[in-house]
């Protein structure tokens, strides 16, 4: 399983996608799985990957909270159970993650 961050320079948002994501791995035993950083540095990078908004989330190529693609260097925002938020949570990423690995 390849789990990509995708995310712009200086994301307020990158670090904390990460954590969540690396602690949704773990809670379901892929402790092995590495979040890989892909920085967005152009236009024309975002336009031409999976990219909807800093930070996105794929999981073998495949945007965990779909949307549409952004097309420029954009930030993104994820609906909570608390309001909007530059970031899924933690059980939001658990909950993605199940429905995308069959775990």
């Amino acid at each position: 399983m390849k789990v990509e961050l995708l995310h712009i320079v200086d994301c307020p948002n990158t670090d904390i996608a990460q954590a969540n994501a690396r602690t949704a791995l773990d809670a379901l035993g892929l402790v092995d799985v590495a979040v890989e950083l892909v920085t967005i540095r152009t236009e024309a990078e975002a336009r031409s990957t999976r990219f909807g908004g800093s930070p996105t989330l794929l999981v073998d190529g495949v945007d965990l909270f779909p949307t549409a693609p952004a097309r420029s260097l954009a930030c993104r925002v994820y609906t909570t159970e608390n309001g909007f938020a530059g970031a899924p949570t933690r059980q939001q990423l658990e909950v993605a993650l199940v429905a995308a690995t069959g775990r």
